[in-house]
């Protein structure tokens, strides 16, 4: 069913009373720690192995690190959310966060002091995740949700094309602790202003009570959602296209070498995965708002799919292997931006926070695990065939079970009061 001319117009009374809060999400994503850091981690690389001796391969293991961080701390937020109050967590996180930046310049030469480092600074920085701005946005934005949520998670795009270049600026003038210094004062002089000013809750969600400004929310109770099926099915939809897409992008570039491109040719592919990743994010923002969210979530993740069919039966001929990398992102751009419309639609604003926190744990274990699975099918079988195929079985699999959740709850679709 095509959508009227009403249903298709972007309702603007949104953006207009949410404008901040838009713009503080966008910086938020941006700076957070699983974004900077994993964008900016190539920067250091050379720094700490001249520094410390690390090998390439000790220092890739702190990513995992990292992941492993996160994955407590989403667990955790959501908690500390409903008990003391999204800005109050998020500030402390914030500011235990920055202290934890500048203590990581005091590393020692035992590289388990930089695991270490990694794994912890996820946690206390806990409340400056993804999940709270996510969490933000869907408070504030209920018409224009998908869309808001789109335009604040192409943060990642800008940490991509600041991050790395700031952090390897600040190296190159003094040393590797540049990094983590600016990193600290990106969060200090740039965010906490931000938070300080612009962070607040709708009037329906805020009643002054800060253990209790979430609860009144519409949405299932933690223990509801956590034994619906429809909740599971989600997980496992999305954990099995994020597990294929981040296998992909760990591996197209040196899969197209293989083939004999050059590097040059190689990145050339890659930047249509850029590229097609922040449209396809926009796209289908403003498309989950529209029409009904399964359907679009499913031929949007699909799409990666046929990108793997074509890898497997083109070898070096750059138009089609460019559209290959074109269809890859677009469902890279969108899965972030479709879990977390549909947690929120589903399963309802009350428990967002830990609901959101189990499904991007979840996430985070597969996104972890993927290129370990791809190394060793690449070791077993010696080409990226058997690679493909699993991610192509992934982005059918998971899309099709999208397709089983059926109509959004009444609940989710009642939208907030804003506040004026």
């Amino acid at each position: 069913m095509q959508p009227s001319k009403n249903e298709a117009a972007i309702d603007f009374r949104e953006f207009r009373q949410g404008w901040r809060i838009l713009v503080l999400s966008l910086a938020g994503v941006a700076i957070s720690i699983n974004a900077a850091l994993l964008y900016g981690f190539g920067t250091l690389v050379v720094p700490l192995r001249n520094a410390f001796g690390w090998t390439p391969g000790e220092l890739q293991a702190c990513i995992t690190f990292l992941f492993g961080g996160a994955v407590v701390s989403l667990q955790l937020v959501g908690w500390f959310n409903l008990r003391f109050g999204i800005k109050r967590v998020t500030i402390v996180s914030l500011l235990l966060l920055s202290l934890g930046y500048l203590a990581t310049t005091q590393l020692t030469s035992s590289i388990w002091s930089m695991y270490l480092a990694f794994a912890l600074l996820p946690i206390v920085g806990m409340g400056a995740l993804a999940v709270t701005w996510t969490q933000l946005l869907s408070l504030w934005f209920d018409r224009n949700r998908g869309l808001a949520l789109a335009i604040g998670l192409s943060g990642t795009g800008v940490t991509a094309a600041i991050i790395p270049r700031l952090l390897a600026w600040g190296i190159e003038q003094w040393d590797w602790r540049a990094a983590f210094v600016i990193l600290a004062l990106l969060n200090l002089l740039v965010l906490l202003p931000l938070i300080v000013f612009w962070f607040k809750l709708p009037t329906a969600a805020s009643n002054g009570n800060a253990a209790g400004e979430l609860a009144a929310l519409p949405g299932m109770g933690f223990r509801e959602a956590m034994g619906s099926l429809k909740f599971w099915t989600c997980n496992l939809a999305l954990s099995l296209v994020i597990s294929s897409i981040v296998g992909m992008v760990t591996s197209t570039i040196p899969m197209l070498q293989a083939r004999g491109l050059s590097a040059g040719d190689a990145a050339t592919v890659f930047s249509g995965f850029g590229l097609s990743l922040i449209f396809g994010r926009l796209l289908i923002g403003y498309l989950l708002d529209r029409l009904w969210p399964p359907a679009v979530s499913a031929i949007s993740l699909l799409l990666p799919a046929i990108g793997c069919f074509i890898y497997l039966n083109t070898t070096t001929e750059i138009a089609p292997l460019i559209l290959a990398a074109v269809l890859v992102g677009f469902g890279a751009g969108a899965e972030f931006d479709i879990a977390a419309f549909l947690v929120a639609r589903y399963f309802g604003l009350r428990e967002y926070g830990r609901l959101f926190g189990v499904h991007q744990g979840l996430n985070t274990v597969a996104s972890a695990l993927a290129p370990l699975l791809f190394a060793m099918l690449l070791a077993r079988t010696g080409s990226y065939t058997a690679m493909l195929l699993y991610s192509a079985a992934c982005c059918v699999i998971g899309p099709l079970l999208l397709l089983t959740l059926g109509r959004v709850p009444r609940f989710a679709a009642h939208a907030l009061p804003t506040h004026s």
